[in-house]
C-alpha cells in the first residue's frame, strides 16, 4: 500500500515568482509523491514573466501557474495541506494557522521579482532563486518522509533551509 501523496503550499508575498517557482519545480520533481500549491498572502494577481520564461526554458510546468490568495487554503472548504514552507520572510512573519496543523518551514529566498536591472542582470536572479529552490526541493523529495515522526519530519525540512545554491 502506498501512502497518500505529500501536499504543500509554497506562500509567500505576491505569489508571483519565487512561490510560483517552487511550485512548479515541485510538480516536476515530485510526481506521484507530492502535489504542489502556491499562495501569496497579498498577490500580486499576476506571474512574472521571467518566472515563466525561465519555467520553459528548463522545461518545467507552467499550466494552471497563477498568482492565488492564501485564503484559497485557509477557507472553508479549502484542501488539506499537510507542509506549508514559506519562502519570503514576511510571508514567514505573517503565516496564519492553518487548518489541521501541517507541518512549517521557512526557506528564505531573495525575491528576484524586487531586483531592478536590465533583462540579463533580472534573468541571473531568477535564476539564482530558481536553483536554491531546486536543490531544497530535489532534497525535499528525497527524504524518507514515511519513516519519520512529524517532529523529525519538521527538523529535517526545516534544516533544508540551510542549504545553499552552488
Amino acid at each position: 500500500m502506498t501512502a497518500p501523496p505529500v501536499s504543500v503550499l509554497f506562500l509567500c508575498t505576491g505569489n508571483s515568482a519565487r512561490s510560483i517557482l517552487a511550485e512548479s519545480i515541485l510538480r516536476h520533481w515530485g510526481r506521484g509523491r507530492f502535489v504542489a500549491c502556491s499562495a501569496g498572502s497579498h498577490p500580486t494577481g499576476t506571474v512574472q514573466p521571467l518566472a515563466l520564461e525561465l519555467l520553459q526554458r528548463t522545461g518545467l510546468p507552467t499550466d494552471g501557474l497563477r498568482s492565488k490568495p492564501l485564503t484559497e487554503f485557509t477557507g472553508r472548504g479549502a484542501p488539506d495541506i499537510d507542509l506549508v514552507i514559506t519562502v519570503c520572510d514576511a510571508a514567514a512573519e505573517a503565516c496564519p494557522v492553518f487548518p489541521g496543523r501541517p507541518i512549517t518551514a521557512h526557506w528564505s529566498t531573495p525575491d528576484p521579482a524586487a531586483v531592478n536591472g536590465d533583462a540579463d542582470a533580472r534573468r541571473h536572479v531568477f535564476r539564482h532563486a530558481y536553483t536554491e529552490l531546486e536543490q531544497r526541493i530535489r532534497l525535499l523529495v528525497n527524504l524518507p518522509l514515511e519513516g519519520l515522526d512529524r517532529l523529525a519530519q519538521q527538523q529535517r525540512i526545516r534544516a533544508l533551509a540551510h542549504t545553499e545554491a552552488s
